[in-house]
């Protein structure tokens, strides 16, 4: 295919002599980060498709602000973390810009969870809430800040940290956000960034903002999607499992208790009203508290159906739903006082339908009317408790078969044709240590994802460092509902041969016997001491790494175990060790960076398949066995190759950088699917001698020699 303009341009900029080159230092040209680059220009000139993996080092980064800059499109461009997003809009964004010499706007924006509401907290001044004297004073210190940000944006409070019990109290969500009704308005920083947006040629998102409002979950940025003309989502990976939450619903403890105490709040806006809204909001409370309780003796993940089973918690949900139905009764005749009550009578009514979606029930509208009824138990517990029981007399039976854990019922659409489709919806549960979420996510999302991108009539760019598996991109391009898209696959510009190598120990029995991990520990030692230390150790459950913390802790290096600190400060704690251990699961798999000789071993103890109680993971494959498919081929196999392609891409980050990837799991060489998982790594030399892992630690040269019993398709090895 002829090379389009654009194409010819980004190239150059990003040749030897190229504008990049001039204008940025220590910038090198990279062969495999021009044909991405031009890859990319092609698909925003013919406003195609393009799924391109870019092996790390590739400088992907560039490769897309480049023809994004010079294109002259209004582009979007959507990146993983809130982190990426700032680091790609503050750090990247602005050097490839002056060194084109380009003056295109840009624009940097995020779900309104990150930006200050000034009438929110103005309505928190005052009370009394806070639980300690450390948060009022944080607290003020906010409101402080507010007075001199220009943006709103949290992430310029670095004191705040991100579960900080503050933020619900000083940002807004969807549900609670009064709108153009808010007598805030006009200085409303959300309203101000999706301004300057909309008129700016690129914007910066991130996947949550692009997915939820693909979803029109309102997060105040979906009238500029229609004008874009180019997207271009980086961590590709990640979107599809995203793409679940947000193309479902859920309801969880925290916005619940959020509505009871911001009605009370509006209360100091409308004389009179406390004494209506005291009651019903304190009894909301109680019940999202009861339910967290009752939800106890259940396991912390699973269905719908497994919650059911329990009298107790169903009792609960009964509570719940009526305290929410007598809170939307006491907030109608007020509503019309303030925009305030407005609001929050909305939310109560929309939780309600959710929770009752979420249980199986019919529509609030197609209950029968209450029988009235004089007894004690009635007048004591109002309307709401009254039309609860209407609400479960009229339920079906939730553990009926067409309720399912693969198949949804009510609004989920038509469960046979799902079905077909590998398609319906899963209702699960989790519990975290105070709270709750119900959530009903669909098992399939290539469809909306598909009517979404071929109605933007714009150009798509997916790209990661892990979406092919074996070389091929058919499992991603499924998820994404893409029939024979453009690929690309960039390889990474690091010399394998001589910065890294793959140590396979030998002699591991299999991972389900109970001292497998006595016995990995006895084998990854001795790397250990060649490297001294300087390791990620990246688990497949946390029990695992718990065991394994407690065999380590008398090692010469400085131990850093997830859970003990905040993932942050064990990574700032690890990078300052200089000889440390770090021991991570799967959050440490992605988004971890760290450059030079601190980290010279990633250690990966089982092959990362999903977890097994995973009840949306579960509900997907039994989707696929219905359709036909096979669970493990389509689904299990290529999820676990992303993720350990994930884990062995912490290792080499630059092209100084030295190291070893330990592969602990036997059935890498044992199990015919090994193979896929090895076929799938950079092409590293091999090795099952602990002898190799010393000499390359120091510096000895490593003769390279045949092997016979190499994998088929191998022809070499250290031996």
């Amino acid at each position: 295919m002829e090379p389009s303009r654009l194409g010819v341009a980004s190239r150059a900029a990003l040749s030897e002599g190229g504008d990049l080159a001039r204008n940025i230092a220590a910038f090198a040209p990279r062969p495999a980060q021009q044909d991405l680059s031009g890859a990319i220009a092609d698909a925003f000139e013919a406003r195609s498709t393009l799924l391109a993996e870019a092996g790390t080092g590739t400088g992907k980064t560039f490769a897309y602000l480049v023809p994004a800059l010079l294109s002259g499109l209004k582009t979007i461009v959507s990146t993983g973390t809130r982190a990426l997003q700032d680091q790609l809009y503050h750090r990247d964004l602005p050097r490839v810009r002056d060194a084109l010499g380009t003056g295109l706007k840009t624009a940097l924006l995020k779900g309104r969870a990150n930006y200050l509401c000034r009438y929110r907290t103005e309505q928190a001044k005052g009370e009394p809430r806070f639980s300690s004297r450390e948060y009022a004073a944080q607290f003020q210190r906010i409101v402080a800040w507010s007075g001199r940000t220009r943006s709103g944006d949290l992430a310029e409070l670095e004191a705040l940290a991100e579960d900080s019990p503050l933020l619900p109290m000083v940002t807004s969500t969807a549900e609670n956000c009064l709108g153009s009704d808010c007598p805030m308005y006009a200085d409303c920083f959300v309203v101000q960034a999706r301004q300057r947006a909309q008129a700016a040629d690129l914007v910066v998102v991130n996947h949550h903002l692009l997915l939820a409002d693909l979803a029109l979950k309102q997060e105040g940025f979906g009238e500029i999607l229609p004008g874009a003309q180019a997207f271009v989502v980086d961590e590709a990976h990640q979107l599809p499992e995203l793409a679940g939450q947000f193309f479902g619903e859920a309801i969880s403890a925290r916005p619940l208790v959020e509505l009871a105490r911001d009605a009370l709040a509006e209360c100091k806006q409308v004389p009179g009203s406390l004494a209506a809204m005291q009651v019903p909001a304190r009894e909301l409370e109680q019940a999202v508290r009861a339910l967290r309780a009752a939800m106890d003796e259940l396991p912390v993940r699973a269905t719908r159906r497994r919650a059911a089973e329990v009298p107790a918690v169903e009792e609960a949900f009964d509570a719940l739903q009526a305290a929410l139905l007598t809170l939307e009764e006491a907030l109608e005749p007020l509503r019309a006082s303030a925009p305030g009550f407005e609001s929050c009578h909305a939310r109560a009514r929309e939780f309600s339908a959710r929770l009752r979606r979420w249980r199986g029930f019919p529509p609030a509208a197609s209950l029968p009317a209450p029988v009235e009824d004089e007894s004690e138990e009635a007048a004591t517990g109002g309307s709401g408790a009254a039309a609860a029981s209407a609400l479960r007399a009229a339920a079906p039976t939730v553990a009926a078969e067409g309720a399912g854990e693969g198949e949804d019922v009510g609004e989920a659409g038509d469960p046979k044709r799902d079905a077909r489709r590998g398609g319906g919806s899963v209702r699960w549960y989790e519990l975290t240590a105070r709270g709750f979420r119900l959530s009903r996510t669909p098992l399939d999302v290539s469809g909306p994802l598909a009517e979404h991108r071929e109605r933007s009539r714009a150009a798509w760019v997916f790209t990661s460092a892990t979406l092919a598996v074996g070389g091929q991109f058919q499992h991603y391009a499924r998820k994404l509902g893409l029939v024979e898209p453009r690929t690309l696959l960039a390889p990474s510009p690091f010399d394998w041969q001589t910065q890294a190598l793959l140590y396979l120990p030998p002699g591991l029995p299999d991972p389900m016997v109970r001292h497998y991990n006595d016995s990995m520990v006895d084998r990854i030692r001795p790397v250990l001491e060649a490297s001294g230390g300087r390791a990620f150790v990246l688990f497949a459950s946390h029990r695992a790494l718990r065991e394994t913390a407690e065999l380590l802790r008398d090692g010469p290096w400085p131990l850093f175990v997830q859970g003990e600190a905040p993932r942050h400060v064990l990574l700032e704690r690890f990078r300052a060790s200089g000889n440390g251990v770090l021991l991570g699961a799967a959050s440490f798999r992605e988004g971890v960076d760290v450059a030079g000789e601190a980290l010279s071993v990633v250690v990966i103890d089982k092959l990362p398949f999903a977890a097994p109680d995973d009840p949306v993971f579960e509900a997907r494959l039994e989707a696929i066995r219905r359709s036909g498919g096979n669970p493990f081929r389509d689904e299990q196999l290529p999820q676990a190759v992303i993720a350990l392609k994930q884990g062995a891409g912490r290792l080499i980050r630059s092209e100084s950088d030295r190291g070893v990837l330990v592969l602990c799991d036997p059935r890498l060489t044992t199990k015919t699917y090994g193979k896929t998982f090895l076929d799938s790594l950079p092409p590293l030399p091999r090795s099952r001698r602990i002898e190799d892992v010393v000499d390359f630690f120091a510096g000895r040269p490593l003769a390279l020699e045949s092997d016979s019993s190499a994998p088929d398709g191998e022809d070499y090895y250290y031996r």
